[in-house]
């Protein structure tokens, strides 16, 4: 008897012994639980030593993407599904490819169509590629990334060209011959087609490969976890979706903290081992990432002047669609969609932004404008807002002819140092703030940050800022806004990943579609770039930049013809 009612006792204390664990369990879910968070995983302590992350990387789990919850009209789901479709790639054949039957820029070559031809400014010039695989074979399907120009070296001049895929291993390029003298062809393998399906499943499937994180302060104790617009996983997380524009910003919540409490943004780092060994053979850069392709024959023409017409002379209508919309000659550039006055001494500046107030959207590609500008123009002095560097809010001043040139980064995601939470700003709502008139002069640029994710993300995130510039043009019409296209850079095996030339064509295709036929100007740093005779570079060098400014000042202030 005493033994039964030892066991019941002893049954009795272990059942209130699971009440208490349980009680403390629930306890601490609802401690981390509030208003502002849904599912999510992983977290990162104040040491950055990061717990559960490797265990959720090896995991297949559902991501949450903001921007497939979003809610779209059939107009917005019209435009995006013909976007998607304008930038559709070609696929190789189904199947794996071998790296030796990719494409190989040492065996490929191209000719020129009629090299010995009698040519003149204006004529076309035409030239075929022909790809090959490491075996010398002949490739039968397309897709292969290239880019291509002309250029005369002791002209300093040079142009980009059209390319046309003939899906069948053979290209066209056009150039239009906008000067006289000998001109010379270049063509690049930027990426072979057998990487480009790899850039594709990496947009589609790893929009987690750069990652972000946050800390969150109280006191003195922090936190920092991990932020971006999809978070994989199943524990809490911190919904800073902007309440205006929708944009979808995720962080995993604190263990201790409040969301609330978030003080800054910062790049967290590129996710390793994204490639399986054969896939990687496919991004080498002595091999097959931005690697020449030599001319089987002749690889330059000769070019006679126009009779009785200045080249420079060509009827000029803005169309964002023009190739090529301009090119370089000494070493400046002439655009052929609208007049340009280069801007060579500080003086000129002045007169031109006098009485004005500039705005500078995006990222540190228009961050080099406010940095041109305020380093060029003496009178324009950098007032120190007490920013971080390279990431601001940054303003310069020039009381004496009353202008005001302003640079803000654009809201996440940006890979950018630190930026303190309460100058995270959305392009869209920053232009919604701007009363606009004939003084104000807005310059925009957005497209680097966005070249992990899925296209549909810049896509709302282009609408977004489409539909402030309108409503900004509607009530001040004489608002002058400018849009700066992205540009080539240096590419390796790992930049490539999440950088590539590839993913930010695809992108400016998309804003350059999104934006026609709206009042806004181009300013074409891609051409800008490609053209030119430097090597490529994220930054472009100071001569192009001084182009760009240019370009951007010839809006502000037009030439009398």
């Amino acid at each position: 008897m005493w033994r039964d009612s030892f066991r019941l006792q002893i049954f009795c204390l272990l059942m209130a012994v699971l009440a208490i664990v349980v009680l403390v369990h629930n306890f601490f879910q609802v401690e981390h639980l509030d208003d502002d968070t849904v599912s999510g995983s992983s977290w990162i302590t104040e040491n950055n030593v990061q717990h559960s992350l490797s265990q959720t990387t090896k995991t297949t789990r559902k991501p949450y993407c903001g921007y497939k919850q979003q809610t779209l009209s059939k107009g917005e789901q019209a435009e995006q599904e013909s976007l998607l479709a304008a930038i559709q790639w070609p696929n190789p054949p189904d199947g794996k490819i071998a790296f030796v039957q990719s494409t190989d820029p040492a065996h490929s070559d191209f000719v020129i169509v009629k090299p010995s031809g009698f040519f003149k400014v204006g004529d076309q010039l035409e030239v075929l590629v022909r790809m090959k695989d490491f075996q010398g074979k002949p490739k039968r399907y397309g897709g292969d990334y290239l880019q291509a120009r002309i250029h005369s070296p002791l002209l300093k001049a040079g142009a980009t060209g059209r390319i046309v895929d003939c899906h069948n291993g053979i290209y066209k390029v056009f150039f239009t011959l906008l000067w006289p003298g000998e001109v010379k062809v270049s063509v690049s393998l930027v990426h072979p087609s057998e990487a480009i399906q790899v850039l594709l499943r990496l947009r589609e499937e790893r929009p987690d490969r750069v990652y972000f994180k946050s800390s969150f302060k109280s006191g003195r104790y922090s936190e920092t976890t991990e932020c971006n617009v999809c978070l994989p996983g199943d524990l809490p997380v911190c919904n800073f979706t902007d309440l205006y524009t929708g944009e979808p910003w995720f962080c995993y919540k604190p263990r201790k903290l409040s969301c609330a409490s978030r003080i800054n943004h910062a790049k967290g780092g590129y996710q390793k081992g994204l490639l399986t060994q054969e896939e990687s053979l496919f991004f080498q850069s002595d091999v097959n990432i931005k690697r020449p392709i030599l001319s089987s024959g002749p690889d330059s023409v000769i070019v006679k002047p126009k009779a009785f017409t200045d080249s420079s002379n060509m009827d000029r209508a803005e169309d964002p669609t023009v190739s090529p919309s301009g090119y370089y000659y000494e070493d400046e550039w002439r655009s052929r969609t609208h007049w340009i006055h280069h801007f060579n001494k500080s003086d000129d500046i002045t007169k031109c932004l006098q009485g004005k107030v500039i705005h500078l959207f995006g990222d540190s590609t228009i961050r080099q404008w406010f940095e041109y500008l305020t380093a060029f123009v003496p009178d324009l002095v950098e007032f120190n807002l007490g920013s971080p560097k390279n990431v601001g809010p940054f303003m310069s001043v020039d009381l004496k002819h009353n202008i005001l040139l302003k640079f803000r980064c654009h809201g996440p995601p940006i890979r950018f140092s630190t930026v303190f939470s309460s100058e995270l700003r959305y392009i869209a709502n920053e232009l919604n703030g701007i009363v606009g008139g004939r003084n104000t002069v807005i310059a925009i640029t957005i497209w680097s940050h966005f070249s992990t994710f899925p296209v549909e993300v810049y896509i709302r995130r282009l609408r977004n800022i489409r539909r402030s510039v309108i409503q900004l043009l509607d009530r001040s019409p004489k608002t002058l806004i400018v849009i700066r296209t992205a540009n080539v850079q240096e590419l390796g095996p790992e930049v490539s990943l999440f950088n590539s030339d590839w993913y930010s064509f695809q992108l400016d295709s998309v804003m350059r579609k999104m934006f026609s036929g709206i009042a806004v100007h181009f300013v074409d740093a891609w051409e800008m770039s490609l053209a030119h005779y430097l090597p490529h570079n994220l930054h472009p060098k100071e001569v192009i930049v001084k182009n760009q400014i240019d370009a951007f000042l010839s809006y502000v202030c037009p030439l009398q013809t």
